[in-house]
């Protein structure tokens, strides 16, 4: 099985109240995938990090294995969602993948 951990920061130009609606639309956009792409088992997103992060958003998904995480990557479902969704908000991201 292959972890696939990510975390974005948000653009410094939104309000709170604007970062928080983003940040749910992050949390329902990635989580919906659930059932939907092929080798994906688990996917959770935190928006509800402690004062002492550095970062607004973090993906913790796992998948069959690493061909299952490259299907995902270009799964159109996946696409819509990180280019509606994530990508035009977000300023930085960092990504770690492992097997577990």
């Amino acid at each position: 099985m292959v972890k696939h951990v990510i975390l974005w920061q948000l653009k410094e130009e939104y309000s709170d109240a604007q970062k928080a609606e983003i940040k749910q639309g992050i949390k329902e956009g990635l989580e919906g995938l659930k059932g939907k792409i092929p080798g994906l088992l688990e996917i959770q997103v935190n928006i509800d990090p402690l004062a002492s992060s550095n970062c607004d958003v973090m993906l913790d998904s796992c998948f069959e294995s690493e061909e299952a995480l490259k299907g995902y990557a270009v799964h159109p479902e996946h696409v819509a969602v990180a280019n509606g969704k994530v990508r035009p908000f977000t300023a930085s991201r960092i990504c770690m993948d492992y097997e577990i």
